[in-house]
């Protein structure tokens, strides 16, 4: 039993109940008692209140048998709007999402520029085209969710380190809202895509890791279904962990760090070297496709490292669903059995490696979703796989 003053409990009713009817999509009054445990009174009050608000509301539900048909609460996806960004190295990924997380529209937008004031321009001018852009609706663009690829501060306010582009202790919140007003969160990306994936699509998991391979590579960590930060906010920088002892210099001061030797950026250089031309990923697909031999050997190169790094990861944390996300290995056939095919020590234990469904729109969706999750203020969300 919840005891406590009576606003508490009016708002800690209130978010279970807000809760519960986003996870079942359409619920009635009487379900909603049975599954919380709140009386019918508090219920009817709690509904009057948020159809007011009209972040819900009621329809009849269609039935064959005789008598009055029962009436179904649904959340009101069109309430307002979220934005998640996707800050990464030369290019920044923008989704506006309604309430449920479905997405209203999406752009990637190519930075010329790796200068950190001209870029927080060029983020709030396009933040503030989306506020215009946004449909008419009671509340408009509510909140906004930026994931960066570097190390946020425990706060959330602010970027530690960010390799790719040498930014190091950056008020970038504070610079931002200077201009823009909306409610603006910043986190790590990887930490995105994992919370991304906990709430489209692994629900039922508390021991969560998601590695991220783009430009970079770096891991989300869910255990007991919380997201590990670290005391300084350093967790899952797995990209800047050595594999190659005096190996490669990497931009961060350590040699031989792992994203040298396995992330996207670095496999995609070394195809485009054999090719003697700028490629797209339909180009490596088509390479692939045509059995290209060196192309192959590439991706077994790249597949070798990565394994390295993922079984020292699977070691240190026994995760139950280990996700990938990578447009490379999605397009390279049985990529996940080449994992772990591997993966051969009897240490190493976790439940299944699998392939993200997102695919590079992960942070964006996670960020997404963190937005409405403070936007409504609810202590747990459940949402259907968005169509990307």
């Amino acid at each position: 039993m919840v005891t406590g003053d009576a606003n508490y409990i009016k708002k800690f009713n209130r978010d279970i109940i807000l809760q519960k009817i986003i996870e079942h999509g359409f619920i009635s009054r009487a379900d909603l008692s049975k599954i919380t445990g709140l009386n019918k009174a508090t219920i009817s009050v709690q509904v009057t209140d948020l159809l007011a608000e009209e972040l819900i509301y009621e329809t009849e539900q269609e039935h064959t048998t005789i008598g009055r048909r029962p009436i179904l609460l649904s959340l009101n996806p069109k309430a307002g709007y979220v934005l998640g960004v996707d800050l990464d190295y030369k290019q920044i990924q923008y989704t506006l999402a309604d309430l449920l997380g479905n997405p209203v529209m999406t752009d990637m937008i190519n930075l010329e520029t790796d200068n950190y004031e001209e870029i927080i321009q060029l983020l709030i001018q396009q933040i503030k085209n989306y506020q215009m852009k946004c449909p008419e609706s009671r509340y408009g663009l509510v909140n906004i969710v930026i994931g960066i690829h570097g190390t946020i501060n425990k706060d959330t306010n602010s970027i530690l380190f960010v390799p790719k582009y040498q930014w190091s202790n950056k008020q970038i919140k504070n610079d931002l809202q200077k201009d823009i007003k909306i409610p603006i969160v910043i986190e790590n990306n990887a930490n995105l895509s994992t919370y991304a994936e906990r709430v489209f699509y692994h629900y039922n998991c508390d021991n969560l890791i998601t590695l991220m391979i783009s430009s970079g590579i770096g891991a989300g960590i869910m255990i007991d279904g919380k997201l590990q930060r670290g005391y300084h906010g350093y967790a899952g920088e797995f990209g800047h962990m050595i594999i190659a002892p005096e190996g490669e210099q990497c931009p961060c001061g350590n040699k031989g760090c792992w994203e040298l030797y396995s992330s996207e950026s670095i496999l995609i250089k070394k195809i485009e070297e054999d090719q003697q031309r700028s490629i797209s990923y339909e180009d490596i697909q088509q390479l692939i496709d045509d059995q290209h031999q060196k192309t192959l050997n590439h991706f077994n190169h790249f597949i070798n490292f990565l394994s390295i790094g993922i079984n020292n990861i699977i070691n240190i944390f026994n995760p139950d669903i280990f996700v990938l996300t990578s447009k490379l290995l999605s397009i390279y056939p049985d990529s996940v059995n080449e994992i772990e095919e591997k993966l051969q020590s009897s240490v190493s234990q976790y439940g299944k490696i699998v392939l993200s469904n997102l695919d590079n729109h992960s942070c964006v969706m996670g960020a997404c979703a963190v937005a409405i999750q403070n936007f409504l203020d609810v202590p747990e969300l459940i949402l259907t796989p968005p169509e990307i």
